[in-house]
């Protein structure tokens, strides 16, 4: 069994864990347990009903967190010619075709938080799938990481204004970022309230029964808090 350092331990009894809180009071007590010296990012982590096994009953979409994530978010926009310098304009932090995506494939250079590409770029793209798809990097138009020219101001400001892209893994689990936990309580509360409206919208019509098992919010190094859900 893994030993917990005096700090977690401290925090844990701050929890219940036979309790499900409700959201409000879930993110006050999220914000106390996250007690390291860097600023944690508060956590939302589902449990859903799902089998991930079958291609309809996958769970993947963004949603615009009201307050964003709290951080600076470098984008990347894969295009060329007029469309690059449309995305440039746009406030695109990194644009590029061929060379940026040879770099990726050869160095493994990822230093950026999201990608967009534009429909022309995806047959290239497509070649450091492996590389992106993983870090949840890949232009997808499903999550709108795949967009029009026309379009890219619009996901170039919501990017960089705290969308977050959500999927669910192996295991039919969420993991979606709230925001940071020097939040006020107030802007924790409204950017989960989307995560839990955006996740509700994309249950698949083929799951039958319970569709959100369970939600346990946390800090980063913090211990988990589960919610009440059906009081959200």
């Amino acid at each position: 069994m893994t030993n917990q350092g005096k700090r977690y331990l401290a925090a844990l009894k701050l929890v219940d864990r036979d309790k499900n809180y409700p959201l409000a009071e879930a993110i006050a007590l999220a914000k106390k347990t996250a007690t390291t010296k860097f600023d944690e990012t508060i956590e939302m982590h589902f449990r859903l009903g799902i089998d991930p096994r079958h291609s309809d009953q996958q769970v993947r979409s963004t949603v615009l967190l009201p307050h964003g994530l709290g951080k600076t978010v470098r984008v990347l926009v894969f295009a060329e010619g007029e469309d690059a310098r449309a995305a440039e304009a746009a406030g695109a932090d990194i644009v590029g075709s061929d060379q940026i995506i040879e770099r990726i494939q050869k160095e493994g250079w990822l230093e950026f938080d999201a990608a967009l590409a534009v429909p022309a770029m995806m047959g290239r793209v497509g070649r450091i799938a492996r590389v992106l798809g993983p870090r949840g990097l890949m232009p997808n138009p499903k999550a709108g990481t795949v967009v029009q020219p026309d379009d890219l101001p619009r996901a170039i400001n919501e990017l960089k204004a705290g969308r977050v892209e959500f999927r669910n893994d192996k295991t039919g689990n969420l993991h979606v970022p709230v925001g940071k936990a020097s939040f006020d309580e107030q802007r924790l509360l409204e950017n989960a309230q989307a995560i839990l409206e955006a996740v509700q919208r994309q249950r698949p019509s083929s799951v039958k029964g319970t569709y959100i098992r369970r939600i346990v919010l946390t800090a980063t190094m913090g211990p988990g808090i589960r919610l009440d859900y059906s009081a959200v």
